[in-house]
Formats: structure tokens, C-alpha cells, sequence
């Protein structure tokens, strides 16, 4: 807990300026920003963020009216699926232009509840390629708060600290909430922000404060 203490007194700055940046994107950004987010967490599922952050950079330009293929040989040799995470890209844009005219900003908006917001993004098999951590993942790179990214390093790092008995990633919405809550039960009793805590344990692990 020393140590968890101690990189936040060191990263703390850095953590917070990184937590502006994602509510600037909700306070300024358009909805192609908005869906570009979307589907750097797409690219980040069973990938790194080092890759989702190559992978965006290469079909900037294709992300509102690309086709699979142009997608696909786009991603060939930056992402680890091309093919997949094409078919994930398109799929998925068809299916939000059909419910909302890709108007996310309006569709996020519109719920009142934190959980149904979530829920939204990771139940709806229409949407490809998010589950609760990536949906977790979307919502505060886009500047929601309160939410846990539970990947791989946050999950050894909470097993580490003792929070949790195993690091063994949750497959349902009520193991995923019961970490978060041991999360967010361990964050006030270090008295760390939530949000900041999630970045301070990432950083342990990976050496850097990313997105």
C-alpha cells in the first residue's frame, strides 16, 4: 500500500493532466470522436494500447464510410486480427448509424443511471468486440468518471495487494461489479481517487500513464 501511496505522490500530476484530456473529449469532442474512441477500445480488446494507438492511426481515415476490406489491408501488419477487427469496425458502424445516426454523444447522454450506460455498450451483441472492460475502458477515455478498467494489470495488481483472491479475468456483469467495488473499497481506504487509482496501478505494471 507504501509503494500504491508512493507512485501516486510521484505520478499524481501526470494522472490527473491524463484525466483532463478524456473530459475534454466529452466537453469538446464530436461524435467522430467520440466513435474514433469507440473503436480504440475495439482494437485494444486482446490487444495492448501501444497497438490500439497504431491501429487508430491507420484507419483515421476509413473510420465513417471505409469498407471492411479497405479496413482489413489498412490493419494488415499494424493489429494482431486485421480481419476481425474490420468486420468488428463495420458491424458495429451499421449497427449505430441504424439506432442513432452514430449520434453517440446524444445516445450516452440520455442515460441517467452510470450502469445502464455501461450495460448498454457491453450487452448489446450488436456492438463487437466490447465487454464490461472495454465498455469500461470507452467511457472514461471519453471522460466518464467512476468506472474500472479491469485488465490484466489492474487484476494481478489488485491480486497482489490482496483485494482479490485471484487474477483470473470476471466473465459476468456481477463478478465485474464485485471487483470494481473491491476497487473502489481499497481506493477510499487509501485514500486515492477511484479514477486516479485505476491509472496509478496501470502504471505500476506497464511504466507509463497511457489511455
Amino acid at each position: 500500500m507504501d509503494l500504491v501511496r508512493e507512485v501516486h505522490r510521484a505520478r499524481g500530476d501526470e494522472i490527473r493532466a491524463r484525466l483532463a484530456e478524456f473530459e475534454a473529449v466529452w466537453r469538446h469532442g464530436s461524435d467522430t470522436r467520440l466513435w474514433e474512441e469507440l473503436v480504440f477500445c475495439i482494437f485494444t480488446a486482446g490487444a495492448s494500447a501501444r497497438m490500439g494507438l497504431r491501429a487508430i492511426a491507420a484507419v483515421r481515415p476509413l473510420l465513417l464510410a471505409g469498407t471492411q476490406q479497405q479496413i482489413a489491408e489498412a490493419l494488415r501488419g499494424v493489429h494482431r486480427y486485421p480481419r476481425e477487427r474490420a468486420r468488428y469496425i463495420v458491424e458495429t458502424r451499421d449497427h449505430l448509424q441504424r439506432l442513432c445516426g452514430l449520434r453517440l454523444r446524444e445516445r450516452l447522454a440520455a442515460f441517467d443511471d452510470a450502469h445502464a450506460r455501461r450495460d448498454w455498450l457491453a450487452r448489446d451483441r450488436a456492438i463487437k468486440g466490447l465487454g464490461y472492460k472495454e465498455a469500461s475502458h470507452f467511457l472514461r477515455n471519453i471522460g466518464f468518471r467512476g468506472y474500472a478498467i479491469l485488465d490484466k494489470h489492474i487484476l494481478r495488481s489488485l491480486a497482489e495487494l490482496g483485494c482479490i483472491e485471484t487474477a483470473t479475468p470476471p466473465t459476468t456483469r456481477t463478478r465485474y461489479l464485485t471487483i470494481e467495488d473491491q476497487l473502489r473499497r481499497f481506493a477510499d481506504g487509501i485514500g486515492i481517487d477511484f479514477d486516479e487509482l485505476d491509472l496509478v496501478l496501470w502504471s505500476m505494471k506497464t511504466g507509463e500513464v497511457l489511455k
